[in-house]
């Protein structure tokens, strides 16, 4: 088995220097820390003389495309064009294999560089891993500035629209307790470009498509409460998804019905994205517990307060006991 060993921010640096064909990964059910840092990457190869390729085994959800427009119609493995001779492959925002679907299959042991802020994870490549980043966007804003410093990178506005935008999502609109002073500090450079942070914000956490209310009426609808109402899981089954018509994009803020109970301690959103016996849980935490130590028990990993992992199990309910039965508060 491969060793892999952490690296340095000037060693991440010299190994996106040469020009190459490069694939970018990032982890299924994109959120926009993922894209924007990903779209952040793109951009710093072709500055850097490389041709660069955004790669998902998820599409990007419509609410997020803001972020992809006039770069990449799609991010599905397909759309990568016929000439690129892939060279490169680089990962953002991917803590574990397992967040990589199918990719992981895919390109597993031609990955040469994983860029992360989780701290609890699955290592599967030479790493730069920074646990006290908020935010992936929070390291490609480190990235960006030195590259431009040394003139070997431009900030553009969409450049600054894709780091904020990663940056404000991680952190709930610079609401979690993830963010540092650093966090702000990195914002407020971004700011100073004069990029739009109303309207990326607007998008980010105020626009829902009719799916999306739905989503979340049905969420309110399966809300259960353990631990004297400490512990709130919302449950979405297939069969209520295929019902009531939507996608897995659409279930993406479950969690936050959880969590906005007066109350909860730990919320837990569970969906089944097939009929099979797959569950994916988010967990939040707003106590002192390590959510990522939870899951990590799954195989899943991310940060003390926010994680998430896959569940096999017979049912909707075996998932919830299995994971709520690990949880002592």
């Amino acid at each position: 088995m491969t060793d892999f060993t952490p690296l340095s921010f000037e060693e991440v640096i010299d190994r996106l220097s040469p020009a190459a064909d490069t694939l970018i990964l990032f982890h299924r059910n994109p959120d926009a820390d993922a894209v924007g840092s990903a779209f952040a990457m793109k951009q710093v190869l072709a500055d850097l003389g490389s041709r660069a390729w955004c790669v998902c085994s998820d599409e990007v959800p419509a609410r997020l495309r803001f972020l992809t427009d006039g770069e990449q119609e799609s991010v599905l493995p397909v759309s990568i064009p016929a000439d690129f001779e892939v060279t490169r492959i680089v990962s953002v925002d991917t803590a574990s294999p397992a967040q990589l679907g199918n990719l992981y299959e895919l390109y597993k042991d031609r990955i040469d560089l994983m860029v992360d802020h989780h701290g609890m994870g699955e290592p599967y490549a030479h790493h730069y891993i920074r646990p006290d980043a908020a935010a992936t966007g929070e390291i490609m804003f480190d990235l960006v500035k030195q590259l431009a410093t040394e003139e070997r990178v431009v900030i553009t506005d969409a450049l600054c629209t894709d780091l904020y935008a990663a940056i404000s999502a991680d952190t709930g609109g610079f609401r979690f307790s993830n963010v540092t002073s650093d966090t702000h500090l990195r914002a407020a450079e971004l700011l100073a470009s004069g990029i739009d942070c109303a309207e990326i914000n607007h998008r980010l956490f105020d626009c829902k498509t009719q799916e999306q209310l739905r989503a979340q009426a049905a969420g309110i609808s399966n809300l259960h409460l353990f631990a004297d109402g400490k512990i709130a899981v919302v449950t979405f089954p297939y069969a209520l998804k295929a019902a009531l018509g939507l996608s897995d994009e659409h279930l993406d803020n479950l969690v936050d019905v959880a969590r906005s109970l007066i109350g909860v301690e730990i919320a837990i959103s569970i969906r089944q994205p097939k009929a099979e016996g797959l569950f994916r849980a988010s967990v939040r935490a707003s106590c002192d517990y390590d959510v990522a130590a939870l899951c990590a028990k799954f195989g899943g990993g991310g940060h003390k307060r926010a994680a998430g992992c896959t569940i096999i199990a017979a049912d909707m309910d075996d998932a919830m006991q299995k994971i709520t039965s690990e949880i002592k508060i």
